[in-house]
């Protein structure tokens, strides 16, 4: 057949850009010497194997922006087929990945199809201006903010966006900037290519669903929802006063086994989250959600356990936490706060648990960072812990006592540390448990 200009089928129609293109054999399997033809001749596309199609034709892979050296002999009839990766539109099946492509990372398989984007117009900004992780919700991946800034980038317009998707296996791609000043923590994010920035995220079984341009979600978090997923929660009363999208609230009705909670929200948007993840979860009969700031709160005297997680700090909260607690038998709070660490420069102090003052459990952990990499923090006692611990204690033991008039005692049963936040800034959580003082 001779050469055929780039982009055109063997019936001559043209091809759309930007697709994946396979030269296909009629007939007869094409002869593995045009295969070994293509390899000498740098045309065939290494991501892709060959692939049997109906009516015993063989489909080869080769570079689209190849196919202008192409000169395939008129005794073997070919076409050109286009193959347009994870779509339902698609003429044929999915191309089927090599095994060099299948052993390539998602970040190192991303970079590839941009190579192949720009067709080699390639240099060291754009390679930092590439993300080497990314948060990945369902469908839809949520990129960092410094994340394809360049100029060149945008010239490519829609382009970007979709083989961004193909390569990362999604089919939705946002860009998430800074979080918006104000109490609502609201986040600024763009949705790059989609329709709608509703997500599903699982973690340890519970189904939390949010649209990712109106709602934080915090990765970082979630070895604290597994710790408090853990603690003995079984027919309790529970109050969390900075729901969310019920972060917090979940992981009590789901594995806990709270009898009820009371979750607080202010941000429109994070409510509706919350009503939808409750209804996933089939815990919405358990739950009563109070819409508004948690400061107007009316309840009073009705909870077993408080949760505080409000970082950098939860202290507004304190007076509405004391109001909440069961006045006769007290509970449990839990206190989130950033705690300014400077570097460890001695030995830390031990842990000792079981002893009011002192923090719970010692060892070595791992937890992730809120940019999503992971840090180690040594969960034994700093300093610094200790003295915000005991300091919140004695505050929270003042505002009970002036609340209701007679002494409690305050008792640091653990200090978590849940991530560093910023360099030498730890988020912490403080579990204090609260008791009023009996009559002699």
């Amino acid at each position: 057949m001779g050469t055929r200009p780039m982009g055109t089928r063997g019936n001559g129609s043209a091809v759309p850009p930007r697709q994946r293109v396979c030269a296909v054999g009629k007939g007869l399997p094409v002869p593995w010497p045009r295969r070994e033809r293509l390899e000498e001749e740098q045309l065939l596309d290494g991501r892709y194997q060959l692939q049997q199609l109906p009516g015993g034709r063989v489909a080869l892979p080769v570079l689209e922006e190849k196919l202008s050296q192409m000169c395939l002999s008129p005794e073997m009839p070919w076409e050109l087929l286009r193959i347009q990766v994870g779509r339902a539109e698609c003429l044929s099946p999915d191309p089927v990945p090599s095994r060099a492509a299948r052993r390539r990372s998602p970040a190192q398989r991303l970079r590839d199809e941009l190579r192949l984007l720009l067709r080699g117009s390639w240099s060291e900004q754009l390679e930092r201006d590439v993300p080497h992780s990314w948060q990945r919700h369902g469908d839809l991946v949520l990129l960092s903010e410094d994340s394809f800034r360049a100029a060149p980038w945008e010239r490519l317009g829609p382009a970007l966006w979709e083989t961004v998707a193909s390569a990362l296996g999604a089919r939705r791609v946002a860009r998430r900037g800074r979080v918006m000043a104000g109490g609502l923590r609201s986040p600024s994010v763009t949705l790059l290519l989609g329709q709608d920035g509703w997500v599903e995220h699982v973690d340890n079984g519970i189904r939390y669903t949010f649209d990712v341009t109106k709602c934080m979600f915090s990765p970082g978090n979630i070895t604290e929802k597994l710790r408090v997923a853990s603690l003995p929660c079984s027919g309790e009363v529970l109050v969390d006063l900075y729901a969310g999208i019920g972060y917090f609230t979940l992981p009590f009705l789901v594995h806990g086994g709270a009898a009820f909670v009371h979750a607080c929200e202010w941000n429109s948007h994070a409510l509706e989250a919350l009503h939808r993840t409750l209804l996933l979860n089939r815990v919405r009969d358990r739950c009563h959600i109070h819409a508004g700031d948690n400061r107007q709160l009316e309840l009073r005297d009705v909870a077993d356990r408080v949760n505080l997680g409000l970082i950098p700090s939860s202290e507004e909260g304190w007076p509405v936490a004391c109001r909440v607690l069961k006045k006769d038998t007290g509970g449990v709070l839990h206190i989130h706060h950033n705690v300014e660490t400077p570097p460890v420069r001695a030995p830390l102090l031990p842990a000792e648990g079981g002893s009011p003052g002192a923090a719970g459990s010692a060892g070595e952990m791992q937890h992730p960072t809120e940019d999503g990499g992971k840090e180690e923090l040594r969960a034994r006692l700093r300093p610094e812990w200790q003295r915000w611990a005991e300091g919140t204690a004695a505050r929270i033991q003042t505002l009970l006592a002036e609340l209701h008039g007679r002494p409690w005692h305050t008792s640091i049963l653990h200090i978590e540390a849940v991530k560093s936040y910023a360099p030498h800034v730890h988020h912490l959580v403080l579990d204090l448990e609260c008791r009023p003082v009996l009559p002699v």
